[in-house]
């Protein structure tokens, strides 16, 4: 593993522990998309089906176990908390999030590397994280009201990606023969979507604003 993995794999979790700690603090999910977030439990879900039968790595076993784990308390917190539940977003958090599940499923079915169930399950898994975080930044643009938690939290998922594709290009110049097409094109969509943000995120951050996007 080298440092730039290790570094993209630290941020994803800590996007993680900020997107928690604001909703077990505030018991509040206000400006956070649930589209969003039962888009990544369904990509943790389809990509660690082979957790109980394919042993890589404790470092690998523990992160899978954490990402699910987090993932489906996240869901929990919106639907099922008393408290939480009702500052969820629903009216604007209109995003018809099963239409990026249909069209991930669709093209993994028909561009991947072997039709075998985990390496379809896995492809789908990558096609849908490009589009997860659409939802949320919908959510963002419509609602204009976004606290530094949240906005932290999907700048630290944008990070990273960021990361994860200065590992693909050190594993490119040091590795023989590594092409991973469909992850590589499925990342470079997943960062383009976070660009605007970014560029907001930090222009804000210079000028000590307030964080908004443009409706």
């Amino acid at each position: 593993m080298n440092i730039f993995r290790l570094a993209g794999d630290m941020m994803h979790l800590l996007s993680i522990v900020v997107l928690l700690l604001k909703i077990h603090t505030t018991k509040s999910c206000a400006g956070i998309s649930l589209k969003t977030q039962e888009l990544y439990a369904l990509v943790f879900t389809t990509r660690y089906l082979d957790i109980f039968t394919t042993y890589i790595s404790h470092y690998n076993t523990v992160m899978k176990l954490i990402f699910l784990a987090s993932s489906f308390s996240i869901l929990w917190y919106m639907r099922a908390h008393k408290v939480v539940r009702q500052t969820y977003n629903k009216d604007q958090d209109t995003f018809r999030h099963f239409f990026l599940v249909l069209g991930a499923l669709a093209l993994a079915l028909f561009v991947h590397h072997k039709f075998t169930f985990h390496e379809v399950s896995w492809t789908f898994s990558l096609y849908l994280e490009a589009v997860a975080i659409l939802p949320q930044l919908v959510l963002l643009q419509r609602t204009q009201n976004i606290d530094n938690l949240t906005g932290n939290y999907v700048f630290l998922l944008g990070t990273y990606r960021g990361l994860y594709l200065l590992n693909w290009i050190y594993r490119y110049l040091t590795e023989d023969h590594y092409r991973r097409w469909i992850t590589w094109l499925s990342g470079l969509v997943q960062t383009a979507l976070y660009a605007d943000f970014f560029y907001y995120y930090i222009r804000s951050w210079k000028k000590n604003e307030k964080l908004q996007l443009p409706s």
